[in-house]
């Protein structure tokens, strides 16, 4: 019997801030790799895509040629009976395509097995990522710019896979390329094995995350530390020393005025005083 594998994911928040890894559910993620379960489902989807509506016109849905063109002897001409007859320009079309169902039936354990392999697939090259909870109120294409941004997944194709309909999350998607957003439950093979990279929301496979703990946001805070400019730290430590000084400034402002205007009167009246006694001498 084959061994079973146990698999890991990353985790982060819907801004794209990392957790801690989780353990992916056994049940799902156990190894299993069938490569032509997979080619059958991947095969059986495409061609249930085609609509099958390409049609020719036979020689009886060409209009005309109800009469025989000339007289079977005496023109020199080949014998025809209609100018709908396959030879003859603007004719009918022998043997062309016409509407058909082009419908691919798999049995429904098969496409659960194919499935299966597709996630162990991507697991396996560790492209797949667990996210906490997409909350959005309104659509925001760049929101999950950022995100990506963050993840290091921009220019890759990424299947975001939410738990049951978002339409704000589609909608948020629907401008960047290669992005795709559909339930989890709704998922086929092909998505799978179309995508680069998978995001999942944490609760669609059960593995609803706990809130974050004191560790993690310890972790977090240290790593916007080191990722803060130099600069802005020197500000903010500078900030403080320049505040009690400027208060300080203001205090003494009027004081010093108060000086200034009651020096000035008593020089005028000084020199009023002093100035008849010069006179009268």
């Amino acid at each position: 019997m084959a061994e079973t594998m146990t698999f890991e994911a990353s985790a982060y928040t819907a801004q794209g801030t990392p957790r801690e890894k989780v353990a992916l559910p056994a049940s799902l993620f156990d190894g299993t790799i069938n490569v032509p379960v997979m080619h059958q489902a991947v095969k059986a989807f495409l061609a249930n895509q085609r609509q099958g509506t390409h049609a020719t016109k036979t020689r009886r849905w060409v209009v005309g040629g109800n009469q025989k063109p000339w007289k079977q002897k005496g023109t020199g001409n080949a014998r025809q009976g209609s100018t709908r007859s396959p030879n003859w320009p603007g004719g009918g079309t022998v043997f062309g395509p016409q509407p058909h169902g082009y419908t691919q039936v798999v049995p429904r354990q098969v496409r659960a097995l194919a499935r299966k392999s597709a996630f162990n697939a991507r697991a396996r090259e560790d492209a797949v990522m667990i996210i906490d909870a997409f909350q959005y109120d309104a659509p925001k294409t760049s929101k999950l710019a950022q995100l990506f941004a963050r993840l290091g997944v921009t220019g890759k194709k990424v299947l975001i896979l939410t738990d049951g309909a978002k339409t704000m999350v589609h909608l948020s998607a629907r401008n960047l390329p290669n992005a795709q957003v559909l339930p989890y439950a709704d998922v086929s093979t092909y998505h799978l094995l179309w995508s680069d990279v998978v995001l999942v929301e944490s609760s669609a496979i059960g593995q609803a995350l706990a809130p974050m703990a004191e560790k993690e946001l310890a972790k977090v805070k240290v790593k916007k530390a080191a990722a803060a400019p130099k600069g802005s730290a020197k500000k903010t430590a500078k900030a403080p020393a320049k505040a009690p000084a400027k208060a300080a400034a203001k205090k003494a402002a009027p004081k010093a005025a108060a000086k200034k205007s009651a020096a000035k009167p008593a020089t005028k009246a000084a020199a009023k005083k002093a100035a008849p006694k010069k006179k009268g001498k």
